[in-house]
């Protein structure tokens, strides 16, 4: 029994009420992104009805009120990740630039040909390509963390693969794919063993769960708003202050700098450095409400009502012939992928669809999985702590209906 009030937590989500070819909607595609309650929809539209100006640049009081909601939610997103600094919360578009920014500032400066760096099999492309690319342009090499077949990382090669070579390990924190939670911190405590950086990608873990980066110990952890029940286009990267103050401006342009010149610029102080012209302030201010939403229903209650969602979803669908769940490992959150035995998943979708179920089919940006396990693709149901008990039941209808069709 779920501790949220859901008949009161759904009013707030005014996308949902909504029918889809003539079926009430359920929504589970939440990994690939998340509805917006009217909390952090009214957050977005009363900056630009009230307090429209650009931050840090103006004495009117607009721009006051601008800067203060635009900084205030820089310390939500310090306080839901217990960083020890606002000077260590740099606003950036999301995980994806997050990592690009590691990569071309952090980790660019310090390869050399022959240098690896460490990923795991599971990852989200905006985890693999970023580095594929400091590769081939510095001669460094990729390494890759193995998988077992039931989605989880192998782990008895980690030592090995963290070696004097390695200059940075990056993993992801939850699989967006098969929904397996890592074990990060005994991942970032092997790889400070040997003084090896490391670099988490949050985007499917801050939704789901509490995160704590001064107790997990990583130099970097990156995030999405959009995934978090924020606005599309704004993300943060969390990195220990130090290491953010040796790393140089990734982008150049306006309010990155102190004074410039023709021969000189000096450049701002943490975090302002990384966040080079106008920045996204109504996604920062929707970011920070969105916070506010998630801290007032508890993020633990979230994570117990998702965990028996998921449980239900795992249960029923594992009972059923003709379906093979992809992902079994024993610690997952959120994510349901599977297969219908003669039925490719876009026809799987598509027929979710006409039942008013929205889910996602596809390699979900991580087509090594998809290689691993010899499928082209999934179906992936993903839940939030908006969607119901009722709606793991429209899950396994739709399913049904799909075997019935194809029969």
């Amino acid at each position: 029994m779920s501790s949220l009030d859901l008949a009161k937590i759904r009013q707030d989500f005014p996308i949902l009420h909504q029918q889809v070819h003539g079926k009430d909607l359920v929504y589970l595609d939440n990994a690939a992104s998340s509805q917006k309650p009217v909390q952090v929809i009214d957050a977005i539209s009363d900056y630009y009805r009230k307090d429209n100006a650009n931050v840090h640049r103006g004495v009117h009081k607009l721009s006051q009120r601008a800067t203060d909601a635009y900084e205030g939610s820089r310390s939500k997103v310090r306080g839901f990740l217990n960083a020890q600094s606002d000077k260590e919360i740099v606003f950036v578009r999301g995980a994806t630039e997050a990592i690009n920014l590691i990569a071309q500032s952090f980790v660019r400066p310090k390869l050399l040909a022959g240098d690896e760096i460490l990923i795991s099999h599971m990852e989200h492309h905006a985890n693999i390509v970023p580095w594929q690319m400091l590769c081939e342009q510095t001669g460094a090499k990729l390494k890759v963390i193995p998988m077992t077949d039931v989605g989880e990382l192998d782990l008895s090669t980690l030592d090995e693969l963290l070696n004097e070579r390695t200059k940075i390990l990056a993993v992801g924190h939850v699989s967006n794919a098969l929904g397996t939670i890592n074990p990060i911190k005994e991942m970032i405590a092997k790889a400070h063993a040997k003084n090896i950086p490391v670099l988490i990608d949050g985007a499917q873990a801050v939704p789901h769960m509490v995160v704590d980066v001064q107790d997990l110990d990583c130099d970097f952890y990156v995030f999405s708003g959009h995934k978090m029940f924020a606005p599309t286009g704004i993300g943060a990267l969390y990195g220990k202050q130090a290491l953010l103050e040796d790393m140089p401006p990734w982008q150049g342009g306006g309010d990155m700098i102190l004074s410039v010149s023709f021969e000189h610029t000096q450049y701002n102080e943490l975090p302002y450095k990384f966040e080079a012209g106008t920045p996204h302030i109504a996604g920062a201010i929707g970011l920070g409400a969105a916070i506010d939403y998630m801290q007032d229903l508890g993020i633990a209650k979230i994570a117990q009502h998702e965990h028996d969602l998921l449980g239900a979803a795992t249960e029923k669908v594992s009972a059923m012939d003709g379906v093979r769940i992809i992902g079994t490992a024993k610690d997952k959150a959120s994510v349901l992928s599977f297969m219908i035995e003669g039925v490719h998943p876009h026809d799987v979708g598509t027929i979710f669809d006409q039942e008013g179920v929205a889910i996602r089919t596809g390699h979900h940006c991580a087509q090594p999985i998809m290689q691993f396990y010899g499928i082209p693709a999934t179906a992936r149901a993903s839940f939030a702590f908006y969607n119901t008990m009722e709606e793991v039941d429209a899950l396994v209808t739709s399913i049904k209906k799909v075997q019935e069709l194809f029969a």
